[in-house]
């Protein structure tokens, strides 16, 4: 199910059977740091902001922003994956905002990535953000009816590829991917937002776009091996999966996101030992993984921000294991799930006016620093109590440990760190490690403990 929503608000309609993903050509971002700040509905000017005061100091690798095609009007969520035009026109800002919120964000060390919406333009007729006028299957200087597919019902079947690929998600008119036309003026939204410093794509909808489709578009940018994450959301059965998408670049896990609501909520975390690949997902240098994202926090599937502690231990524990490279969720509070941003998408403050802004709570924040010093150290040392509380090395590099149980735990841990004192990041408190690589602490109900080398003090 793509990120997007007809003209009416429904929120699931036909493209409630589909389901995941991940994959690699770009796949994992490039560089050190594969952390990436989604903060969905920010406006530019915002995001500019968080990339100085809190992601760079922090040591996320990326942020990711909501698509900034002009779209239709409308204060909901989902209008902004309704394009109407490729200029930079959308509610979150114009042009020049845009060009300087990368330059922002690069100067503090974050690379940005760029929600795209290329399945599908919009649901209806009316004047764009940006003053353009439109209709559902005429859009003037861009697109005329000849370049959207025959198909003009809505997917109704996802066990039909051909239904999938070439009919209306949820009543949106649907590119013709497979034309060349479609195909170049693609390629040059794209290439457009390459000129302006973008490093990446989030690709909205893949699954509704051939493979092959994508490939091709990809082949045309200036940067060919730019970094690229796609939407294919995995569906037992379904005729379309994620591991077709892989040759062109990261596919998102959302299976990754599924179970680790229910292990949180209802299993044992000791079932977490063999999580990733061992549980029939893509690989991990292929995966996008999240505990949440802005769909899935409406639809109920996975965990959210209103689950608390479950929610935030989730976060450490992703951002602790070695598998995929994870988005952290940061959108603000909503009680109807069409709502859109506060302020129009302008964040004053963090924890103010209804924005959640996740990527900073302390527990997830502080997490970012312990991936970037364990990257590329397996796991090691692992131990559990059968039930909801675990523990875990990165080799010589780190340690986490996570009490997920109703009573505090008190135990010594085997580790592979060297001697000395290390700063456990979860409480900002001093520990020991003897020369036996061993660790006592104490952990209180639904806290956790996570230690590297190189951070010797609070």
């Amino acid at each position: 199910m793509a990120s997007s929503r007809p003209l009416s608000g429904a929120l699931a309609l036909a493209a409630a059977a589909a389901v995941m993903a991940p994959t690699a050509a770009s796949a994992t971002p490039p560089g050190t740091k594969d952390v990436t700040a989604v903060l969905f509905e920010w406006n530019f000017a915002s995001v500019a902001k968080a990339c100085t005061d809190t992601l760079g100091p922090a040591g996320y690798g990326y942020v990711q922003v909501s698509p900034p095609a002009e779209h239709i009007q409308g204060s909901q969520w989902w209008t902004s994956y309704q394009p109407v035009s490729y200029k930079i026109a959308g509610r979150l800002g114009d042009r020049t905002a845009f060009q300087n919120m990368v330059n922002t964000c690069h100067a503090a060390g974050v690379k940005v990535v760029a929600d795209t919406v290329i399945n599908h333009m919009s649901a209806g007729s009316g004047t764009g953000t940006g003053g353009s006028s439109y209709t559902k299957y005429n859009y003037p200087g861009l697109y005329s009816s000849y370049d959207f597919d025959d198909c003009t019902s809505q997917i109704s079947n996802y066990a039909d590829r051909w239904n999938v690929q070439h009919c209306e998600l949820v009543g949106l008119a649907d590119l013709d991917t497979g034309e060349e036309y479609v195909r170049k003026t693609v390629a040059g939204y794209l290439n457009d937002l390459l000129t302006l410093g973008v490093d990446g794509f989030r690709v909205d909808a893949a699954k509704h776009i051939a493979t092959a489709d994508l490939a091709n578009i990809k082949s045309r940018l200036t940067n060919p091996g730019v970094y690229w994450k796609q939407e294919v959301i995995y569906g037992s059965g379904e005729a379309v999966q994620p591991t077709e998408y892989t040759g062109n670049g990261d596919v998102q896990e959302f299976r990754y996101a599924y179970d680790l609501k229910r292990v949180f909520n209802s299993e044992n975390l000791a079932y977490l030992k063999n999580y990733g690949e061992g549980w029939g997902y893509l690989s991990s240098s292929a995966a996008g993984v999240f505990v949440d994202n802005h769909d899935t926090e409406r639809n109920g599937s996975t965990l959210t921000y209103k689950d608390g502690a479950n929610y935030t231990l989730a976060n450490v524990f992703m951002l602790a294991y070695p598998y995929g490279a994870p988005d952290i969720n940061s959108g603000y509070e909503w009680s109807d799930a069409d709502a859109g941003p506060p302020n129009g998408g302008t964040v004053s403050a963090c924890w103010q006016n209804g924005w959640k802004c996740q990527h900073a709570w302390p527990e997830i924040l502080r997490m970012v620093a312990f991936r970037n010093a364990t990257r590329g150290a397996a796991m090691s040392d692992w131990w559990d109590n059968g039930g909801d509380a675990i523990a875990f090395g990165r080799g010589a590099k780190g340690y986490v440990a996570i009490n997920h149980e109703s009573g505090s735990l008190t135990r010594t841990f085997q580790t592979s760190l060297a001697a000395g004192t290390y700063c456990n990041v979860q409480s900002n408190t001093t520990v020991t490690v003897n020369g036996s690589g061993q660790l006592t602490a104490t952990l209180a109900a639904n806290t956790a403990l996570a230690v590297y080398a190189g951070k010797s003090s609070c």
